[in-house]
């Protein structure tokens, strides 16, 4: 299901949507900036909230991150860029699960220097900053990690 983000218009500058075709991704020119159009090669998480800081920590600490963008609004959303989807059905349910939203199929991701209804789209770790785009099951096991467990039961007692 393709998202929506509510904006205000700006100019994209044309060595930011360069750059981004030069990596091989799908991008269109809008009134107010540049989207990522996702495809087979790449898709998005986005995360919320206390979610969102603890995968951070989690893909930190294992030295995991990948590209990560910023949406401003009264919430914390990030949008880690991903790839694999296309062999991860059960990963991507247990992210759905969890409450991330997974971006594919032909969703539009504001890229820099994108202006939103609530600021500009921005990179927490830019594409150049990263060592990679890690896979989805990547960022499934960082949000397993970083998700409370639930009560965990005594099965047997070993003696």
């Amino acid at each position: 299901m393709p998202a929506t983000f509510p904006s205000s218009v700006t100019v994209a500058t044309p060595d930011a949507v360069q750059d981004y075709r030069r990596r091989g991704w799908t991008v269109a020119e809008t009134a107010n900036g540049v989207c990522l159009i996702i495809d087979e090669q790449i898709a998005a998480v986005e995360l919320t909230g206390d979610l969102a800081a603890g995968v951070r920590r989690y893909l930190r600490a294992n030295n995991l991150s990948g590209p990560v963008l910023e949406i401003p609004g009264p919430e914390r959303r990030e949008i880690h860029l991903v790839v694999g989807v296309a062999k991860a059905t059960m990963a991507i349910e247990a992210l759905r699960n969890a409450g991330a939203t997974v971006h594919t199929d032909g969703a539009g991701i504001p890229l820099p220097p994108t202006r939103l209804a609530n600021g500009a789209a921005t990179w927490d770790i830019s594409p150049t900053q990263a060592r990679w785009i890690p896979p989805v099951v990547a960022l499934a096991a960082a949000v397993h990690a970083a998700t409370p467990s639930r009560t965990r039961r005594l099965t047997g007692v070993a003696c």
